[in-house]
């Protein structure tokens, strides 16, 4: 059972850190053309969702907007597993896209390599950049996210859980520990 420890950012922090974020993405790419954004299954997509609305609110234009199921593609699952009912869906052909990969925590960075593992096998994008709500380091490889909601140094033993609406009907980020 977790045990939730401390409030990290509420349903404000996060919408003002998705506002920065959409905000750093098109300064950095210098507007919105030729970018696209790919959610990772599941809170990720929710996340690419928000940012693709909230570049739409500023830029007044709508980016493609795909989602990455990695299931299979990670290093740390047994093969012998079946798939949990998520789809990868990129209705968008990538080459020469600047794809924005969207995720809601950045830990080890092993995620974040299959699904670069995962997107190289459906296109081949002139770059991925890495968006994160929350950034909590203690990385296994060298991966690091271009835009960051928030950095939260944490315990190897903790855990931060981005808590959505369309999940967890709340908007919040905690940190906490799993209890027997």
């Amino acid at each position: 059972m977790f045990r939730e420890r401390a409030t990290i950012l509420t349903d404000d922090d996060m919408n003002r850190a998705l506002t920065r974020i959409a905000h750093e993405i098109l300064e950095k790419n210098k507007g919105a053309s030729d970018l696209a954004l790919i959610g990772v299954r599941k809170r990720g997509v929710h996340l690419a969702v928000r940012i693709k609305q909230k570049i739409a609110e500023i830029e007044g234009t709508e980016l493609p907007l795909g989602t990455l199921d990695i299931t299979f593609y990670r290093d740390d699952v047994d093969m012998q597993i079946k798939s949990p009912g998520y789809q990868t869906e990129i209705p968008f052909d990538m080459t020469g896209k600047q794809i924005i990969l969207i995720d809601d925590v950045l830990y080890t960075g092993r995620t974040t390599r299959a699904a670069m593992d995962a997107i190289m096998d459906y296109g081949r994008p002139s770059s991925i950049q890495l968006a994160v709500m929350i950034d909590r380091g203690h990385r296994e490889l060298p991966i690091r996210a271009d835009y960051v909601g928030k950095n939260i140094p944490t315990a190897g033993k903790e855990e931060v859980r981005v808590k959505l609406i369309e999940e967890d009907k709340k908007d919040e980020v905690v940190v906490g520990e799993e209890s027997e």
